[in-house]
């Protein structure tokens, strides 16, 4: 379980945590506005769309050692690429190819191996083990990118472009470094049964059980949960700007903010799995999301005036937690629609494929939202659009219990 907790976040370091802890001077120093990371961020999207279903179906055919090694070694290849600071076409053949390279080996795998981890009355805590344990993982990482990105100056308003560029590549190699350190941990760690495919996985495969799957409401209802609770977790990206745009704050106490938001992520999620467990996953989600979806209106009404950083700061916390407890146990979903645990991979691929089409709109819907207006009101379109997905993911939930109670009467 550690090789998954800690593969599951590491090969997400290099396309992710840097735009996510560090966006500000990533944005400096490939001259790029918000709406160009977010186009570049969708590309991405789109590939691993193409790449989530055949995943899953890899996923329950083959070894998880070999899948996650695999694609660990192989999205570490692109570090050097990325430290070199290649132009717009790089950027953009780099996050085409991170689309493959994190989800077409890689997520399958770790859903099934993690779903294989527990029994059938620990899903909501194997997963939120899973999801805590990658959350305690990026913390750690983004605590660590900011030692780093700090170690020459911590006056970073003093910064020339080039210490600035000199600082960001000095991230990117360290992460880089880890990525190659954990697949090789992975090897080590993980026994070849694991995630070896059986006969009886095989049939997975099968034309019937595919339709088996694509048939289930309840599957579909769980892709719209996915689809709500991963927008919000995009939203995080950009709470960074947020934070200097509304409130002042400079770059480095802006990344300071965004890891904050991180160290929450493990308490929230095993918290999320425990109550799970011993509750309906639904319910849980269903209350999350209604919780975010106020928040998310306070935010895109705050001010400093409301309690200078103090209200920042208390946000990010809130809405940081339920965001990571959501993301925590949806996959637990699974069990509660009795979904077949042969099916795991397909299922995952069906839902996968689906739900993280935030990968594609919401980048560049937000990138337009703060270009369009820059400065507060552009924050105010984007945490009232979250407020919006929000309570989408409230209804969605209702439509996931009616799908599988109904049926069950």
């Amino acid at each position: 379980m550690a090789a998954l907790i800690i593969s599951g976040e590491v090969i997400f370091a290099l396309p992710f945590h840097i735009s996510r802890f560090f966006r500000p001077s990533l944005l400096r120093v490939f001259d790029l506005s918000h709406a160009e990371l977010g186009a570049m961020q969708s590309v991405y999207g789109v590939v691993a769309m193409l790449a989530y279903f055949p995943g899953g179906a890899l996923a329950d055919l083959f070894s998880a050692r070999k899948l996650l090694t695999t694609a660990l070694l192989t999205t570490a290849l692109s570090g050097p690429v990325f430290a070199s600071l290649p132009g717009a076409r790089g950027l953009w053949c780099l996050h085409a190819f991170w689309g493959l390279s994190t989800i077409l080996l890689f997520w399958g795998a770790l859903i099934r191996a993690a779903r294989d981890w527990g029994n059938e009355q620990k899903q909501s805590s194997a997963y939120g083990w899973l999801d805590g344990g990658r959350g305690l993982v990026a913390a750690l990482l983004a605590t660590f990118g900011v030692a780093v990105f700090s170690s020459s100056s911590p006056d970073v308003a003093a910064w020339t472009p080039e210490q600035r560029a000199a600082q960001l590549q000095m991230v990117i190699y360290s992460y880089t470094g880890v990525t190659v350190a954990v697949a090789a941990f992975v090897w080590w760690a993980l026994n070849e049964p694991v995630g070896t495919a059986s006969p009886t996985r095989r049939v997975s495969l099968r034309k019937r059980d595919i339709v088996d799957v694509l048939r289930r409401p309840a599957v579909w209802w769980q892709a719209g949960v996915i689809v709500c609770a991963y927008t919000a977790y995009k939203g995080i990206d950009n709470y960074s700007i947020y934070a200097m745009d509304v409130y002042g704050v400079d770059e480095l106490e802006a990344s300071t903010l965004a890891t904050l938001a991180v160290w929450v992520r493990p308490v929230a999620a095993v918290a999320a799995g425990f109550i799970g467990d011993r509750h309906q996953v639904s319910r849980l989600l269903g209350v999350c999301f209604g919780l975010l979806a106020v928040l998310y209106a306070v935010m895109a009404n705050a001010s400093p005036e409301w309690g200078a950083v103090w209200g920042l700061v208390a946000t990010a916390v809130s809405t940081g937690a339920l965001v990571y407890a959501l993301r925590a146990v949806y996959f637990a979903l699974f069990q509660e629609a009795h979904i077949p645990m042969r099916l795991t991979g397909t299922a995952t691929g069906v839902t996968s494929l689906l739900g993280f089409t935030p990968d594609v709109f919401f980048p560049p819907l937000g990138g337009y939202l703060l270009d369009a207006a820059p400065g507060p009101l552009g924050h105010q379109a984007y945490f009232l659009l979250l407020a919006c997905f929000a309570v989408a993911g409230v209804g969605a939930c209702f439509g996931f219990r009616h799908a599988v109670y109904s049926r069950a009467a």
